[in-house]
């Protein structure tokens, strides 16, 4: 599908006066960019206000490039839930089969779902449709509509030719494709194909799962910790910051009741001084420095800027200033609790990073551990060698080890153990059963393929573990594994470096820090749009995260792959910035070219390498 540009409208009051609140827009935008390749989204938050639901809505149907317009909330039965009604008169044709589809899906999950009275419908050139408030009820609509949108697109713009050869592969009619097998054909991998794994079938019995639904399958398994946001909520500053008058600039402390004028110097106040409560005239001042207290009877600060050095005594220290401006009450001068009173919040907000937690304590002069998710490392392959061995002929470095611990330790994680195991059904089945004893996840690299000295999945079924997914539609990563077992999680990334290098960001990490307590919304990796600056890039047939560098160019954002992509060739991940999400190759859509825009996940936070 070529790009197009989604409208996300979230329709709340709560969320127009308060945009923090909005989870449904912010998780519909990321479904989008995790399932349309080469897409924009605009997104806005109105009020329940019909008015202004429907003024929107008309602006963004008479934009030529919005084909698509998913709203949220204001489809219930409230007195102020108007989405429909405001929607209905702009539409030229009703999608009833559509608004069915998403009916029927939502009252599978819920009989609350009969409660909805969102519609569907064509405006001009534009699909609209309206969803639910929730973000549960968002994932549950977009995921009916999905799979339909690129077609119903085709229909809307009477792109005949895409719209036959759908009926066509619908149908199985294609005749010209069987006739003259077509490449896209022959290499198609269907994600669909699966087996019983045996001597007779030996295709993998777990199916492809889509990258987006194996995400929102980890992420609804497991379990959001609210421990560190109660703690940070409930956290209370013991002291006031500052705790005494604090001088803003270096200058002059005086009463504002003296004027402008000479002033005799007293004596000289640094930071770390006690108060100073010396009796103080309107004709004299104590130099001051930044962050120093202001004396008792000094109710402002000159600022250095503003005086003039009269004279020094015989030891050269300042004895008398001319104070060229007025001085005001107050001027300068950080009153006790400014920054922070006694008994305030200490965290206005929840937030995870180590440094704003872990600086926020040490202002009020607090020491706390904060308890993150444990996490356990393991390597799996009789081949593997620790860096520091030496080489042995058969034997290869294991790199992702050490390039896992470091990833935890980058986006602010612990490795409580590493493990480097050989080949071993039995070892791995007592290896693992004990690790989880002090972990809450296990995060393994290899294993998990079709080779048959591939152990983990049998292992996790003896050990009652839940198989969820044993393969993804993607390239790399397509063995990538979830389990889980009550509170305990096991992921096993494939051994190829990059393809664990790769599946790692995109999984493990959104998994860790939902665990951790992190907004849904910032789980994931941040997601970009970049323009492609290599000429051609051959699409494979799975979608491919490729690692890319990036070059603002006049402020735009462009990428250029690195270089050779295979899954063993770790040298991939040197410069790269994001990673590109390149769609899975279709007839219409063989090749990826210069100059067209595709969504990026971030890896870096330096993530621009050039400038031109």
């Amino acid at each position: 599908m070529r790009s197009i540009t989604f409208g996300v409208l979230t329709i709340s009051d709560t969320c127009y006066h308060e945009p923090a609140k909005d989870r449904s827009g912010p998780r519909l935008m990321a479904l989008i960019a995790e399932s349309f390749d080469n897409s924009q989204v605009i997104a806005a938050v109105l009020p329940d206000e019909r008015d202004l639901i429907q003024r929107e809505l008309r602006k963004w149907i008479d934009r030529d490039d919005v084909r698509v317009i998913i709203t949220t909330g204001g489809t219930g039965f409230a007195p102020r839930d108007v989405t429909p009604e405001a929607t209905k008169p702009l539409l030229d044709k009703d999608c009833n089969q559509l608004t069915l589809a998403i009916a029927l899906t939502s009252l599978k999950k819920t009989k609350f779902a009969a409660l909805s009275r969102g519609v569907c419908g064509i405006a001009g050139n534009t699909l609209v449709l309206n969803f639910p408030g929730s973000e549960k009820a968002v994932v549950e609509c977009f995921e009916a509509v999905r799979e339909l949108l690129p077609h119903a697109l085709h229909l809307i713009g009477n792109n005949v030719a895409l719209v036959a050869r759908t009926h066509a592969e619908v149908q199985g009619t294609a005749q010209s494709e069987a006739a003259v097998p077509s490449p896209v054909k022959r290499d198609h991998v269907c994600p669909h194909k699966t087996g019983a794994g045996d001597d007779v079938d030996r295709n993998s019995p777990f199916p492809m799962v889509p990258v987006h639904q194996a995400l929102d399958t980890i992420l609804s398994v497991v379990q959001r910790s609210n421990a560190s946001k109660q703690q940070m909520d409930q956290l209370r500053s013991p002291v006031n910051i500052p705790p005494f008058r604090a001088s803003i600039k270096d200058g002059y402390a005086m009463k504002s009741t003296g004027f402008s004028g000479t002033k005799r110097v007293v004596d000289c106040i640094a930071a770390g001084d006690k108060v100073n409560e010396h009796p103080l005239q309107e004709d004299e001042c104590f130099k001051i420095n930044t962050g120093a207290p202001v004396p008792t009877h000094a109710d402002c600060v000159v600022q250095v800027e503003d005086t003039r050095l009269l004279q020094r005594d015989k030891y050269g220290e300042e004895s008398l200033v001319d104070i060229l401006v007025e001085p005001k009450a107050g001027l300068d001068i950080r009153p006790i609790g400014h920054d922070m009173r006694k008994g305030d919040k200490v965290f206005p907000a929840a937030d995870y990073s180590p440094v704003v937690y872990k600086s926020l304590l040490a202002s009020v002069g607090l020491q706390q551990q904060r308890r993150k998710p444990k996490v356990g490392i393991i390597s799996t392959g009789s081949e593997l060698l620790a860096p520091h061995q030496p080489a042995v002929p058969g034997k290869i470095y294991d790199s992702n080890t050490t390039m896992l611990e470091e990833l935890l330790l980058y986006f602010g994680f612990d490795c409580t153990q590493k493990l480097v195991l050989g080949d071993d059904l039995a070892t791995i089945r007592s290896t693992l059963s004990t690790l989880f004893d002090t972990v809450d996840f296990v995060i393994c690299s290899g294993g998990v393929s079709m080779g048959d000295k591939d152990y983990i999945k049998p292992v996790l079924e003896e050990l009652k573990f839940e198989l969820h997914f044993g393969r993804v539609n993607m390239k790399p990563g397509k063995p990538m594994t979830f389990a889980s077992r009550g509170n305990k999680y096991f992921f096993g990334l494939p051994g190829n470096p990059v393809s664990a290098f790769v599946t790692f960001h995109l999984f493990a990490l959104p998994a860790l820090r939902w665990a951790d307590g992190w907004e849904r919304v910032k789980c994931p990796l941040p997601i970009i749009n970049i323009s492609l600056l290599n000429d051609v890039i051959d699409l494979d047939s799975r979608p491919e995260y490729m690692r890319a560098s990036v070059t603002s160019i006049n402020g735009k954002l462009c990428a250029r792959i690195n270089g050779n992509q295979i899954s063993s060739r770790l040298q991939s991940i040197v410069g790269a910035d994001v990673l590109i999400h390149l769609p899975g190759r279709t007839a219409e859509k063989p090749q990826a070219h210069a100059g067209e825009t595709y969504s990026a996940s971030v890896l870096r936070y330096d993530f621009i390498s050039q400038y031109e």
